[in-house]
C-alpha cells in the first residue's frame, strides 16, 4: 500500500463483495487495535458488535448494491479490546483488475445525533428480544416494525443531507461540487454516445459595483433573483449551478456551436430586459461545445477564456470559445 494512504488522517479499508478484508491502511488499524495481520483475509463484520452487524447487513450492503456508494453513514466499529469506536462512514463499489471491490473510508466521529441514538437504542432491544424466549416474540415483532420506520428516517435524514450538500445555500441551485460530478458524467456519456452538450459560464457585469454602493445583501439579493431567473429560463435537461461569487455555470444537453449560442443569447436577453428596479443588471457569457479531445478542466477553461473575451469586448455579450480562440484576445 502506497505510504500516503497508509498514514492518512482517516481510516481505508477494502472489502470484496463477501466482506472479506483485502487491504487496510495503518490509521485504520491503529484506530481498531489490531495488527494488519490480525485483519487481512477476515470478515470485516468481525470488527462490529452483533447490533452494527444487523446494521451493516440491512442498510450499508443493500444500499450499495443498489446505488454502488454509500455516503456519510453514522456507524460505529469494534476495537480489539472490545470499545465501540462511532465513525462516518463512506464506501464506493468498483471493478478493479476484473473483480468487484468496496473501498471505504472511515473517519472517526465524537458526537453521535439523537436520532441515530434512538435507533441503536431500539437495535439494543431487538438484539436481547432475538435472543428471548417463544413468549416474547409478539413484543419482537412490535419492536422490528419500529426498527424499521427509524431505519427510513434515517434514510430520509440522509437523502436531506446528501440534497443540502449539494445544493448553494444563498440561491438554492445546485453548488460547485455537484456541478463538477456532472461536467464528468456528461463528458462520458459524449464519449460512449457522442452526445454533444456544451458549457455556459455566466458573470454579471460590475457585480462589484453593486455590492460597494449598496452593500453586500443587495447583493445578495440580486444573486438570488438572477438564479430564479436562469432556473426559470433553462430545461429540465440542463443543469443550472453557482460556480462561485457571481459566476454561474448551465450545462446545456444535446446542444452545440451556434446552437448554444442562441441559447446564452437567451439567457443575456433575458437578464438584460428583466425589471431589476433601481438596479442595472448584465451578464457576459462564455460558450463553449465539448470535443473529443477535452476533459472536465479543459472545457471548462475554453468557456472561462471564451467570458473573458466576452468581458473585455464591452460586456453584456455573448462569446463561442472558437472565436476567443481565434482572435487576438490574450486572457491571463
Amino acid at each position: 500500500m502506497d505510504n500516503q494512504l497508509d498514514v492518512a488522517p482517516c481510516g481505508y479499508f477494502s472489502i470484496a463483495d463477501s466482506g472479506i478484508i483485502q487491504s487496510i491502511n495503518q490509521t485504520m488499524l491503529t484506530m481498531l487495535g489490531y495488527e494488519r495481520n490480525e485483519l487481512l483475509g477476515r470478515h470485516i463484520e468481525s470488527t462490529m458488535s452483533v447490533t452494527n452487524k444487523l446494521f451493516f447487513l440491512t442498510y450499508f450492503y443493500p444500499y450499495i448494491q443498489l446505488y454502488g456508494h454509500v455516503d456519510e453513514m453514522y456507524f460505529s466499529f469494534r476495537t480489539s479490546d472490545q470499545q465501540d469506536v462511532p465513525v462516518l462512514l463512506n464506501g464506493v463499489r468498483q471493478s478493479r483488475n476484473g473483480e468487484s471491490v468496496i473501498d471505504c473510508v472511515v473517519v472517526i466521529m465524537r458526537k453521535r445525533i439523537e436520532h441515530e441514538k434512538d435507533i441503536l437504542n431500539t437495535k439494543t432491544k431487538l438484539q436481547e428480544l432475538y435472543q428471548a424466549t417463544h413468549e416474547a416474540n409478539k413484543e419482537l415483532e412490535r419492536l422490528h416494525e419500529e426498527y424499521k420506520v427509524k431505519q427510513q428516517a434515517l434514510m430520509k435524514v440522509n437523502d436531506q443531507l446528501e440534497t443540502m450538500a449539494s445544493t448553494d445555500l444563498l440561491t438554492g441551485l445546485k453548488n460547485r461540487r455537484f456541478f463538477q460530478d456532472k461536467m464528468l458524467e456528461n463528458l462520458a456519456l459524449f464519449r460512449e454516445t457522442q452526445r454533444p452538450f456544451s458549457l455556459l459560464v455566466i458573470d454579471i457585469d460590475h457585480f462589484k459595483r453593486i455590492n460597494d454602493t449598496y452593500g453586500h445583501p443587495i447583493g445578495d439579493l440580486v444573486l438570488g433573483n438572477l438564479a430564479g431567473l436562469l432556473q426559470s429560463v433553462s430545461r429540465i435537461t440542463d443543469v443550472v449551478a453557482r460556480y462561485g461569487g457571481e459566476e454561474f455555470v448551465i450545462i446545456l444537453a444535446d446542444c452545440a456551436g451556434e446552437q448554444a449560442v442562441a441559447t446564452a443569447e437567451r439567457y443575456r436577453s433575458q437578464v438584460a430586459s428583466a425589471d431589476w428596479g433601481e438596479y442595472n443588471i448584465t451578464v457576459s457569457i462564455g460558450v463553449a461545445t465539448v470535443t473529443q479531445e477535452d476533459t472536465d478542466q479543459s472545457l471548462f477553461q475554453k468557456a472561462d477564456q471564451a467570458l473573458y473575451a466576452s468581458k473585455t469586448g464591452g460586456r453584456n455579450r455573448v462569446t463561442l470559445a472558437a472565436e476567443a480562440a481565434s482572435s487576438d484576445i490574450n486572457p491571463s
